[in-house]
């Protein structure tokens, strides 16, 4: 799919003004309305405003992409703004942002439209071709020289192609022979949505690496999920590993090299800097201790209400396809029995042996989302060791056992309570980890199996 597909004339406005930040967001948001691609306005602004309390999504250098992935989203579609005068968008370079692209993405159905966002993702890190959309004539003009861009920087792929290898995305660098895929710095970008962000932070330390010479390869954790994965053997012979992320990333496998941690913004704006710091040996070395390491901004450690965040939706992205999946198969056990002509009842959605199948099946789906939540928000404060203890506290949670009445049963604790279950049982086997520490380490190997499950 390519970002004309998604980035249609209606949803161009140029030579805007806008008072402040959020007056920007509403101009946008009116732009995908018209474009087709929201349902509730008042919903995707939440989902917009949920995104920039974490870090705003101005990147510097006039540039801002807000976006959401919420169900407010009918189809995926992105709106493009200019406002020459310049608008306060807490970027990190503090200056005014001019070139706006705000990007919705639906919650389900298919990933095809995530390439297109890649794609534009790569395009804004192109030297000079901010310049070119600010300077555009015309709303066609502004669209014509994307579509150039687009073509070209990515001149092989044609559309039957990007069909067929939907879910690579186009900052992954080509293959390489034996003799050239000796990468110095290897790195992993990563932020809560997966959509923007990610593929910039990518694209520019890719860039940055080639202007320096030195190759960089660059794994993305992205809303399809992890690509360009870094190996063993390039992580082995690697001079060490930048992890720009706004979210937890698994970084035990980076145990004994050299880690810099800091923000995803900071990959974008910061990557020559960032390489050569690893190059220079200026960044410790890690070591794990089976707990996920706290992602940095800036350089600096995160607010504890930044890392709650980052924990909280651990558990929520993990936990949405559950109930999204879940609750569509319930909905059609409804709709079979519907046209079987029963509307109501106590059996409803499981009067015939279709409908009771896809009614039981998604229950069993949905009622997993409780200890799904609360096992991943765990697992992101103590990594594995924390999901076991997690998912126990989450079915308890759900069948609303205490210790007066361990069978419970009678009244679930519900979403608060597979939130306080994660949370508590996440820190509760930090504590241990920390507290293990002076074990002999002959008993390394039972901590994480015997350990940690038991006593949490």
């Amino acid at each position: 799919m390519k970002i004309n597909e998604l980035l249609l004339v209606d949803g161009i406005a140029l030579n805007e003004t806008a008072a402040s930040k959020d007056a920007a967001i509403d101009k946008l948001i009116g732009l995908l309305d018209k474009e087709g691609c929201i349902s509730d306005k008042a919903a995707f602004k939440e989902g917009i405003l949920a995104r920039e309390s974490h870090t705003s999504t101005a990147i510097g250098g006039g540039i801002a992409i807000p976006h959401a992935k919420v169900d407010a989203v009918k189809k995926a579609g992105i709106a493009a703004m200019t406002v020459p005068s310049g608008v306060d968008y807490q970027a990190p370079d503090h200056k005014p942002s001019d070139l706006f692209f705000m990007i919705a993405a639906p919650v389900s159905g298919s990933d095809l439209h995530l390439q297109a966002l890649q794609r534009l993702a790569a395009l804004l890190m192109v030297p000079g071709f901010k310049e070119k959309l600010m300077g555009a004539k015309d709303k066609q003009e502004f669209l014509q020289l994307i579509t150039e861009q687009e073509a070209e920087k990515f001149p092989k792929e044609s559309a039957e192609q990007a069909h067929a290898d939907k879910t690579v995305p186009e900052t992954a660098p080509k293959e390489q022979s034996p003799e050239s895929s000796k990468y110095r710095v290897l790195a992993v970008t990563a932020c809560p949505t997966g959509i923007a962000h990610t593929f910039m932070a990518a694209e520019n330390l890719e860039q940055k690496g080639k202007q320096m010479g030195i190759p960089v390869k660059v794994e993305t954790n992205g809303a399809d999920g992890t690509k360009n994965e870094l190996t063993p053997e390039e992580i082995a012979a690697c001079d060490g590993i930048i992890i720009a992320a706004d979210k937890d990333v698994e970084t035990s496998r980076f145990d004994g090299k050299p880690v810099l941690f800091t923000s995803v913004t900071a990959g974008i704006n910061k990557g020559e800097e960032l390489i050569q710091s690893v190059v220079d040996g200026k960044v410790p070395v890690y070591h794990s201790t089976g707990a996920k390491a706290d992602v940095s901004s800036d350089l600096s450690n995160d607010s504890i209400g930044h890392q709650i965040y980052k924990q909280l939706m651990n558990g929520v992205s993990h936990m949405l396809p559950f109930v999204t999946g879940g609750g569509i198969l319930i909905a059609l056990a409804f709709l079979i029995d519907s046209a079987n002509g029963i509307t109501g009842g106590p059996n409803f959605g499981s009067t015939t042996a279709v409908a009771k199948f896809f009614k039981t099946v998604g229950g069993f789906a949905f009622n997993m989302m409780l200890p799904v939540l609360s096992g991943y928000i765990a697992m992101a404060i103590a990594d594995r060791p924390g999901l076991a203890v997690g998912f126990v506290g989450g079915i308890l949670a759900m069948n609303g056992s205490t210790f007066v009445d361990p069978a419970g049963g009678k009244i679930s604790a519900g979403f608060l309570g597979a939130l306080l279950s994660g949370f508590i049982g996440g820190y509760l086997v930090r504590f241990l980890q920390k507290a293990f520490k002076k074990l002999p380490k002959s008993l390394d190997g039972i901590k994480p199996v015997l350990l940690y499950p038991l006593i949490g």
